[in-house]
C-alpha cells in the first residue's frame, strides 16, 4: 500500500469521527435535509480524504441511483456515499456529490479551542526572570 497524502481544509469543515481527518467544508453543504438509514445526513459539493469503493444501484426515497460507499482515508470507517449516476432526470442535481452521515462526522469552527492564549501571565515583562 502507498503513501497516504491527508488535505488539510481551512475554515469551518466537518471531520471524521473517528480520527478527525478533514472531509469537508460547511461552505460546501448543499443541503442538509438527507437521511441515511442511521440517522441525518448532508449532501456536499465535493469531500477529500475519502475512498470510494464499489458501485452498486440502489434504491433510494428519490429512485434509483449508481452509489457507491465513501470511507475515511485515514481509519477506513464508511463515512457515507456518493452518487456517481441518477436515472430519474429531477435527481440529476445529486450526480458526482458526496452525503456524509452526521453519525460519522464532526464540526469544526475555524478558530482551534487547542490552543490557550494566557491573558494573566504570572511576570510581567518588566520584571527579571
Amino acid at each position: 500500500m502507498g503513501r497516504i497524502f491527508v488535505v488539510e481544509l481551512e475554515g469551518r469543515s466537518y471531520r471524521c469521527k473517528y480520527c478527525k481527518t478533514h472531509l469537508a467544508l460547511a461552505e460546501d453543504v448543499i443541503s442538509q435535509a438527507f437521511h441515511s438509514r442511521r440517522g441525518k445526513a448532508y449532501l456536499f459539493n465535493k469531500a477529500v480524504n475519502i475512498t470510494l469503493g464499489t458501485l452498486e444501484e440502489r434504491v433510494m426515497l428519490s429512485g434509483l441511483h449508481t452509489v457507491g460507499d465513501i470511507f475515511c482515508c485515514c481509519c477506513g470507517q464508511i463515512v457515507g456515499w456518493k452518487y456517481e449516476a441518477a436515472n430519474e432526470k429531477s435527481q440529476k442535481y445529486k450526480e458526482g456529490k458526496c452525503v456524509l452521515e452526521r453519525g460519522c462526522i464532526v464540526e469544526e469552527s475555524d478558530f482551534c479551542s487547542e490552543f490557550y492564549i494566557d491573558t494573566c501571565p504570572n511576570v510581567s515583562d518588566g520584571e527579571d526572570v
